[in-house]
């Protein structure tokens, strides 16, 4: 059968792969890999947003190359982020990075004239500094003579699409996490953009997964030598991709998509608007085919990447292997952080505001690798349990064990520890989640599936997935229980 496909483009790097169906079998080739560094320039943090359209190019040279042309593409991205185009249909910019600091301060600022209860009633979406919402309103308090200018909005994948395309196509899974969609009402929430100062004529048509995005410009086409390609949009939020992709077979099902950020939850039908969604902070972001995912943003591996970045800066170069094996060699349950307390959000320091939060918590600071790197999964997989126990209240649901998806899973310590924090077994798989569930909805919008459970059925038979079971149950209990209060969340 032909082959498709997928870009998945996460916060530190990027990824095409070629999939094809064989008598009911998906097989995934990964055709091109690529990294995703932000870029510090004039003091603000920037995506490379040019150089990730030059490797999607290079990922369609290379098909041609090997004489796979795709019949059909989609692309997912993180979410919140966002370009802007002016009168011409020129980018107006590099778009910020998320971890940028010019949003600091916006949201507890623009609580003073719009209330919390306010917008989550109208959106359901988390409140997270980096959010859409307060990205917009940092750029309108500045006077950004680029958002004076602009004529559209386009998130991170819907400004790649346009490049190749030249559609201004919004779509629904990333739109939701803007903090600008309403959910009830469909389509984005005009008086909330006005109560912020943002025209509403920025935003477009937003479409849904698996609806056709057009296809490639005449010009993109003879650049690369091939024809002009339908573009389809998939669940356009990588998690949004990687929640389709969750071999589950029962309809109530807990997920855990694992990589840079970790976001645990569920699907539901309709958005959980109650007031104890809003104290517990979680959000309803827009899936695929009539669901939402109720779920909560953990900071997730992060915290480990950043700490490895930081040693290698400083010379001391370790395998992640190595890294693993010296945190299983340490002390079990010596400290512990909150991974999602907001000083772990910026890059930079880590090791040291690891010992600072220890410090103010009465810990003993985390001495050497092991001990640091312990900290961290062992704090990551107590979280997981808390905001586990959350999902299963709020959505009225009781789950039998979670699914892990993503590149995390490749953490085998984490995904061992999780089990055991959880009491439950955690399924493990697959690991390019995003990418094969941005494939299904592909596949679907074809009629090679007829509908999402029918693509989980067949991604279930085709990657492997590892049950790992709880052990330690009591020492693991106790630690729940210490770690809850240490952190603030009994």
């Amino acid at each position: 059968m032909a082959s498709i496909l997928a870009y998945d483009l996460g916060a530190g790097s990027g990824r095409a792969l070629l999939g094809r169906l064989t008598d009911r079998n998906m097989v995934t080739e990964e055709l091109h890999r690529f990294p995703n560094d932000p870029v510090q320039a004039g003091g603000r943090l920037y995506w490379d947003i040019l150089r990730l359209l030059h490797e999607m190019k290079a990922a369609l040279l290379k098909a041609k190359i090997k004489g796979d042309i795709p019949v059909s593409f989609a692309i997912d991205s993180w979410a919140v982020d966002f370009g802007l185009l002016g009168a011409d249909g020129e980018l107006l910019g590099n778009p910020y990075h998320y971890r940028d600091s010019h949003t600091d301060g916006l949201m507890e600022k623009l609580f003073a004239s719009i209330p919390r209860s306010y917008i989550f009633a109208r959106t359901g979406i988390q409140f997270l500094p980096f959010n859409t919402i307060y990205q917009l309103a940092a750029m309108k308090q500045a006077n950004s003579p680029l958002l004076r200018e602009a004529r559209r909005f386009l998130m991170i994948p819907d400004l790649l699409r346009y490049f190749l395309t030249g559609e201004t196509i919004n779509e629904f899974s990333n739109a939701t996490t803007t903090q600008l969609f309403n959910p009830l009402a469909g389509g984005w929430d005009t008086e909330l953009l006005e109560r912020i100062g943002i025209s509403a004529s920025l935003f477009g048509h937003v479409a849904k997964p698996g609806d056709s995005a057009g296809q490639l410009l005449p010009s993109v086409a003879a650049e690369l030598g091939i024809g002009q390609l339908p573009v389809i949009a998939a669940a356009e939020h990588d998690t949004g991709s990687a929640v389709v992709a969750v071999p589950a077979s029962e309809r109530s099902f807990a997920y855990l998509s694992c990589g840079t950020w970790s976001l645990m939850g569920t699907e539901v039908p309709q958005p959980v608007l109650s007031e104890q969604a809003l104290e517990l902070n979680f959000t309803n972001e827009g899936g695929a085919y009539g669901t939402y995912r109720l779920l909560k943003n953990i900071m997730g591996l992060w915290i480990l990447q950043e700490t490895k970045r930081e040693w290698e800066r400083d010379g001391r170069t370790y395998s992640y292997e190595e890294m693993l094996a010296s945190a299983e060699r340490a002390p079990a349950f010596a400290a512990w952080i909150d991974p999602d307390d907001p000083r772990f959000l910026a890059p930079g320091g880590m090791t040291e505001r690891i010992a600072a939060y220890c410090r103010e918590t009465g810990q003993r600071s985390p001495e050497g690798t092991g001990a640091v790197v312990r900290c961290i999964l062992e704090s990551l997989a107590l979280k997981y349990r808390y905001v586990l126990e959350k999902t299963e209240r709020l959505s009225g649901q009781s789950f039998g064990g979670l699914h892990m998806v993503g590149g995390g899973i490749h953490n085998t310590l984490l995904c061992r520890w999780t089990a055991a924090a959880i009491g439950k077994p955690v399924w493990a798989g697959p690991a390019e989640g995003s990418a094969i569930g941005n494939l299904a909805v592909q596949w679907i919008a074809r009629g090679d599936f007829s509908d999402i459970w029918e693509a989980r059925s067949v991604i279930r038979d085709s990657f492997p997935v590892v049950t790992y079971e709880p052990a330690r149950r009591e020492a693991w209990e106790d630690a729940y229980g210490r770690f809850q209060s240490l952190a603030g969340l009994a």
